[in-house]
């Protein structure tokens, strides 16, 4: 059974609640990744070799329409990678290059998995995460009209740095990261620029605000995003 990609919110007084469906997902979000990840500049690992999920975090979209995680996963015995997705009900306008794939959901129908780093809705989630330790989304079931909450797989720790989160503009595309920084994706929200730590090692937050996270087996913080 698929874990879930998230549908409207039907609350909209849940604040950073993310609902989640027990659901069949072909193919899965692993078996979509196992064929993206080889042809991205950051990848590490064996082509063709099976993708392991590490541990994952969530935002939640304000307007409760798209789906926003992300995935640390492995391939073989390579190191971690991360990888921010989105998940949308029908194609995003200008994004065929950040199109990962299309997945069909038992419940939600055909969903269409983005990079979010190529989707504006995901800069100004991160930017929160980044700046103003916003936090990741409680994941949720509905069952027999109960909330089941599910634990949390990671940590995360976000700044404090006491600067306004920006909210846009947000640019249609990532920012080129420079030379030399291929494990890096920048994206910008208004005057920010944020940098996704594609491979992201052991690391303290910088002054100008960062995002670590923790896990079952990773004791020491790993630098997962920082300002620029």
């Amino acid at each position: 059974m698929g874990g879930g990609l998230t549908a409207a919110r039907s609350d909209s007084t849940i604040s950073r609640m993310a609902l989640l469906h027990r659901a069949e997902l072909r193919p899965s979000k692993l078996e979509l990744l196992a064929g993206w990840l080889p042809g991205r500049s950051w990848f590490a690992g064996e082509a063709g070799a099976e993708v392991s999920r590490v541990a994952a975090y969530r935002f939640d979209d304000p307007a409760g329409e798209v789906g926003v995680e992300t995935l640390l996963v492995r391939v073989s015995a390579g190191p971690v990678l991360q990888v921010p997705l989105t998940y949308r009900g029908g194609p995003l306008a200008g994004a065929d290059e950040h199109l990962v794939g299309v997945i069909e959901h038992s419940v939600l129908g055909r969903r269409w998995v983005y990079d979010a780093c190529g989707d504006p809705v995901y800069p100004p989630l991160l930017a929160a995460a980044v700046l103003a330790d916003a936090g990741q989304a409680e994941e949720y079931f509905e069952v027999d009209g109960k909330r089941e909450v599910r634990p949390a797989s990671m940590t995360l720790t976000g700044s404090r740095t006491g600067r306004a989160v920006p909210t846009g503009p947000v640019p249609a595309a990532p920012v080129p990261a420079g030379p030399g920084d291929g494990g890096v994706t920048v994206v910008r929200v208004g005057d920010v620029e944020l940098a996704v730590v594609r491979r992201p090692v052991p690391a303290e937050a910088p002054g100008s605000g960062g995002l670590t996270g923790t896990w079952p087996g990773q004791d020491e913080p790993v630098l997962l995003a920082h300002a620029r």
